[in-house]
């Protein structure tokens, strides 16, 4: 019996060391953030930040072109997503490391394309000299469910193999249009 009652506080330890260590991460990842920004910048953040929250408890509403700026965006996105068939439900970006004139950050993105799903996991390596900036694509992991839509693996693995984004989405794109057509066709005949 008392065995048992000393297993049940070891095994509560063990559950709050892991959270500790989950926090710890957590924080740690925080400050790397902020690292990233020079004092000048935090300040100037915070003291826009107050300016707008100041703003919005005043009863302002915002410019007018910055509405018609982000309705027109909205309806760019609406057609975009109607044309394409692309839908985007999740993104995430984590920065792993920044220098100078050097930036990587692991991007992991989700969506569907009209009924199919897929997550895609990759490295943005971005560059910069001093007439332009580069932007290469690394580690690109592609993940699809494989049973119903076998015909893309060539797709998905090319994809992977070449880290061509654009590719990808305009053959998933053209893929989903006509899997849509053949499944309506299908059912026509049964």
């Amino acid at each position: 019996m008392e065995n048992n009652i000393y297993q049940v506080y070891e095994d509560e330890i063990r559950l709050l060391e892991e959270e500790i260590k989950l926090l710890t991460e957590e924080y740690e990842d925080i400050q790397q953030e902020s690292t990233f920004f020079s004092d000048e910048e935090i300040l100037m953040s915070i003291k826009l930040f107050q300016r707008e929250f100041q703003g919005e408890s005043k009863g302002h509403e915002y410019p007018v072109d910055l509405k018609a700026q982000l309705e027109s965006l909205e309806r760019d996105l609406s057609f975009l997503m109607k044309f394409t068939g692309i839908q985007f439900t999740s993104h995430s970006k984590k920065t792993l490391e920044k220098s100078g004139n050097r930036t990587v950050q692991k991007h992991r993105l989700s969506g569907n394309c009209r009924s199919l799903p897929f997550q895609l996991e990759f490295q943005l390596l971005e560059m910069q000299n001093k007439e332009n900036m580069s932007a290469l694509i690394t580690d690109l992991s592609v993940i699809m469910e494989s049973g119903e839509y076998s015909d893309l693996s060539k797709l998905v693995s090319s994809t992977e193999e070449h880290g061509n984004l654009l590719l990808f989405f305009r053959s998933l794109s053209s893929y989903a249009e006509w899997y849509e057509h053949r499944r309506c066709t299908f059912l026509h005949f049964k």
